[in-house]
């Protein structure tokens, strides 16, 4: 006897269950930004290790879904603890990069990157991540010639689908920034960051404490700076190692390695104009977009550099204000006696070479 007060479901309806199951957002859709910091041992990825990773998964109101904590085992002297703040028997007993990259390629796949300093942080997940995979390839080879059947795989280089530079985007969009790191920039966009001065309280918060609060400064500079204007984006496909391991331009690593056409002409004037074979150097701190800036110093067979010399004829710069508030390569410049030009001043110069080409 059939109990008619008991429930069915239609074949339609059961379709149409398991057709919204299939269609349930995953965690990497719900939550399709992440932003990360690091801690390494020095600057230049190609000599230096990635101390900690610190990273969140958060959607467009900045709503944290994932969270990602590591701290790596360097094989070496990790470098002095109140740079980064990791105990030395923390490392004892850390992992070794390699065992974390599946476990960072599943948070990161997919997901849009955001990191203050992309050249260097990138460049560091870049280059562990390489680390570890040739280290798997070089054990793989060792136990096929021995007869071996079990293999390593350690994972990949992390595919997200692009990365945002918060301290690129900040400068695009005018920011004049005297002091570049994470919480300045933060702050200076109106995020409430924890006082720079130490502190006891501060010192006796963890590493992985002080680095989830740098993460969610960097999550609210991201969301201040969306709402401010453009953003500084790449894909991976867009970007490749430098001699120190920094992940940036093809064209940017290209132009520095490229010889030089003409021989230098010496400095830049108002009344000399550009000239081919001019050294040119461009600072970071501009509002332009670094390769338009370089394709034109190729375009006019100039010579474009990344270091600073007395042969420098100019050093692109929006810094061209106090000479006490000079930093980095307009510092430099000033002190060498090298003219220093904004990028809205080098490109009316560059059309203006044009125009003299072209009569």
């Amino acid at each position: 006897m059939v109990n008619n007060d008991t429930p069915t479901t239609s074949a339609s309806s059961r379709a149409q269950d398991a057709d919204s199951q299939q269609h349930e957002p995953s965690m990497t859709e719900k939550f399709p930004f992440a932003a990360f910091t690091a801690q390494t041992t020095n600057i230049h990825p190609s000599s230096g290790r990635l101390v900690s990773l610190d990273g969140v998964a958060f959607d467009e109101s900045g709503v944290v879904g994932e969270e990602f904590h590591a701290v790596f085992n360097v094989g070496g002297d990790p470098g002095p603890m109140h740079t980064h703040g990791v105990k030395r028997n923390d490392f004892e007993r850390a992992a070794k990069f390699s065992r974390h990259l599946k476990k960072l390629d599943k948070f990161l796949d997919g997901r849009t990157l955001v990191v203050h300093d992309a050249p260097l942080v990138w460049g560091f997940i870049v280059s562990e991540a390489r680390r570890a995979m040739n280290a798997a390839a070089r054990a793989n080879r060792s136990r096929n010639r021995r007869g071996g059947r079990r293999r390593q795989r350690v994972g990949h280089v992390p595919r997200p689908e692009g990365i945002v530079d918060t301290l690129a985007s900040a400068r695009k969009q005018g920011a004049v920034l005297i002091d570049e790191r994470l919480e300045a920039v933060a702050s200076l966009s109106g995020v409430v960051v924890p006082p720079a001065a130490a502190s006891v309280e501060r010192a006796a918060q963890s590493e992985e404490e002080t680095s989830r609060e740098r993460t969610l400064a960097l999550v609210g500079l991201y969301l201040a700076l969306v709402n401010a204007g453009p953003l500084v984006t790449r894909t991976t496909d867009e970007l490749a190692p430098d001699r120190f391991g920094l992940q940036r331009t093809q064209l940017r690593v290209d132009a520095e390695k490229a010889p030089a056409q003409h021989g230098n002409p010496g400095q830049f004037t108002n009344k000399s104009g550009l000239r081919p074979g001019m050294e040119v150097v461009v600072s970071d701190d501009i509002c332009a977009e670094h390769d338009e800036l370089i394709q034109a110093i190729l375009d006019l067979e100039m010579t474009y550099a990344e270091k600073l010399t007395r042969e420098t004829s100019l050093v692109v710069t929006n810094a061209t204000g106090d000479p006490a508030d000079l930093r980095g390569k307009a510092m430099h410049a000033q002190r060498k006696g090298i003219p220093l030009v904004s990028d809205e001043d080098f490109l009316a110069a560059v059309r203006a070479a044009h125009d003299a080409r072209a009569n």
